[in-house]
């Protein structure tokens, strides 16, 4: 079942520009480098980090993710697929059309 969602969510994050991500050999957890983000903003708030981008994406997009300085990883963001496929579509095209409205 987590291969199937893993390579649901690869599939559906692949669509995002910027995402930059490799794929878990185990876990249930996607770890992708947002960065390109860093610097865009909605035009009221700008994401610096991996801390504005997670926010951004509860805030915009109803989405829950980890902050990857967390793990030592500035750039990332956690995003764990131990849920069901319907959830982690929606989550993932949330994210993809909040994601599309930054400049």
């Amino acid at each position: 079942i987590f291969i199937r969602r893993r390579d649901l969510v690869a599939k559906l994050l692949s669509g995002i520009i910027g995402m930059k991500f490799y794929i878990p050999e185990g876990a249930f957890y996607m770890f992708p480098d947002v960065s390109y983000y860093f610097g865009k903003s909605d035009g009221n708030k700008t994401i610096h980090d991996s801390m504005d981008f997670c926010l951004h994406l509860l805030d915009k997009a109803h989405v829950a993710t980890v902050p990857g300085a967390a793990f030592g990883q500035p750039n990332c963001i956690r995003i764990s697929y131990a849920t069901s496929d319907d959830k982690l579509e929606r989550a993932v095209l949330n994210m993809k059309d909040v994601l599309l409205k930054l400049e």
